[in-house]
């Protein structure tokens, strides 16, 4: 039985599972890219002893859950971070599959959910935001405009009033383009503005850099959506840690994991 004609049930569990193990290998970017080391080698360690991983020990989820959250050599914890990382990636990976089918979309909407995914916890624990997603994510987006064709958008809207009619290719490349541009350009002016209020930096360049990979891939529409409900996570979660866990109003919290959730948001709950 080949994989387009699988039930509804069987293709949501082989793109659960294909999530589960792809989001092994975001576990490796999230924690090395920001550090500027290799994804590819050496194999997997333990971060407190340095021992590598065994085969075994390397299942998503379930090796966490055998070893009780240990590692086998010498019974350090292992970050909960990482089975998270696993099962989110499965159930996102399935609720691609679940929308779109067997499809280019959901390919499309899968590499993209994985990107937003290594942005999110790599800002969470590092405050980085690796150019290797970020830029390397603007131009993935683009090049995936030719595979799934975006929605005409402003960029179909300014072509029509200067007296073009592009096809529906060159339409979409356009719209990838216009949203990664216009994307990256709106965060950097509400980040100008912000610090000619307040005379300090509210987020880094790399946020900057990430909304043109959002407006890439989902064009500016869509990107624009993103910011909003962003804003609106930060502005809730940074009242929740003043409040509970006391922080000062000073207090910066990671902007990108909040673009990643509501990209993800975005991108799987619009039209």
């Amino acid at each position: 039985m080949t994989a387009s004609s699988l039930p509804p049930s069987g293709l949501l569990l082989l793109a659960f599972l294909l999530g589960l193990l792809l989001g092994s290998f975001l576990n490796v970017c999230i924690y090395r890219m920001p550090k500027d080391e290799s994804v590819a080698r050496p194999r997997s360690r333990c971060p407190h002893c340095g021992r590598p991983i065994r085969w075994y020990d390397n299942i998503p989820v379930a090796s966490f859950l055998a070893l009780g959250g240990r590692c086998r050599d010498c019974g350090a914890a292992i970050s909960f971070v990482y089975p998270v990382v696993e099962l989110a990636t499965g159930l996102l990976f399935a609720a691609a599959a679940w929308r779109w089918g067997l499809t280019a979309a959901a390919a499309k909407a899968s590499v993209f959910v994985s990107m937003m995914l290594i942005l999110a916890f790599a800002d969470l624990a590092d405050r980085l935001l690796p150019d290797q997603i970020t830029l390397g994510g603007a131009a993935a987006g683009i090049v995936f405009s030719q595979v799934e064709l975006l929605d005409p958008g402003a960029a179909s809207l300014v072509l029509g009033l200067a007296g073009l009619a592009p096809g529906p290719r060159l339409a979409s490349l356009a719209e990838s383009a216009f949203g990664a541009a216009a994307g990256a350009g709106l965060l950097h002016a509400v980040a100008e503005v912000y610090y000619r209020l307040r005379f300090r930096e509210g987020m880094g360049f790399g946020d900057v850099k990430m909304m043109a990979a959002i407006g890439a891939f989902l064009g500016l529409g869509a990107a624009f959506w993103t910011v909003m409900l962003a804003s609106i996570l930060g502005a809730l979660a940074g009242m929740a840690f003043i409040l509970v866990f006391r922080k000062g109003l000073l207090y910066q919290l990671p902007f990108g994991t909040f673009l990643a959730l509501a990209a993800i948001v975005v991108a799987l709950g619009g039209a």
